[in-house]
């Protein structure tokens, strides 16, 4: 166990859960560019796997209207297969809650669409059930920008923590000694960490010559 177990985001005692990242989703997300969304969502899924932490995987509806789950996250985790739900709030779907209950983990990181209702319905019930519930705010998208806003307010105002998906990444890191994930996580800022990621491009390059 590392040190301060109770504050900050350890990878033994975290689980994230991925709530409805399907296309129909998409289509109705206008709070902020899709693209930034998706690459968040990928990140947040290779820093879990990569550190070992249980990654559930949960969808609505997906054969009758949304469609399955984002390709991409399906590719980081072949062999999960998503839980499909009929409920809006994920937490009241019982395989969903038994997966998650099931890791024996307490810190739950969930990312999911939308965030003024999928994201913020199972955030606020795990909250009241005893979970550490923590949200990725660039991992959630709200088909506005007032209702994502609205949605993190509430999520705060009740308790539940707001994150990036590189923030628990690298809390999970937490010291750059740390070899066993020191290079997965440098890969996985190269493809996903924006300007952070073209950063280390350049020091490889340069110590490379």
């Amino acid at each position: 166990m590392r040190n301060y177990p109770e504050t900050l985001l350890d990878p033994e005692q975290s689980v994230v859960i991925v709530i409805d990242h399907q296309p129909q989703m998409y289509f109705g997300v206008e709070s902020a560019r899709r693209t930034v969304i998706e690459n968040s969502v990928i990140g947040l899924a290779k820093a879990a796997k990569l550190f070992k932490v249980p990654c559930v995987l949960t969808t609505v509806e997906a054969q009758s209207f949304s469609g399955f789950m984002y390709s991409k996250v399906l590719a980081v985790y072949p062999n999960v297969a998503p839980i499909d739900r009929t409920c809006i709030n994920a937490w009241e779907d019982a395989n969903l809650k038994k997966a998650v209950e099931g890791t024996g983990r307490k810190k739950a990181v969930i990312a999911g669409l939308w965030t003024e209702a999928c994201v913020l319905f199972p955030a606020l019930c795990m909250k009241k059930d005893g979970f550490d519930v923590y949200f990725a705010s660039d991992a959630c998208g709200g088909g506005t920008k007032e209702a994502h806003d609205m949605a993190v307010t509430r999520m705060v105002q009740a308790g539940v923590k707001p994150v990036t998906w590189m923030q628990v990444m690298l809390e999970w890191q937490r010291d750059w000694n740390n070899k066993d994930t020191y290079n997965g996580v440098m890969e996985i800022v190269k493809e996903h960490g924006g300007a952070y990621g073209l950063g280390v491009e350049y020091a490889d390059s340069m110590l490379k010559k």
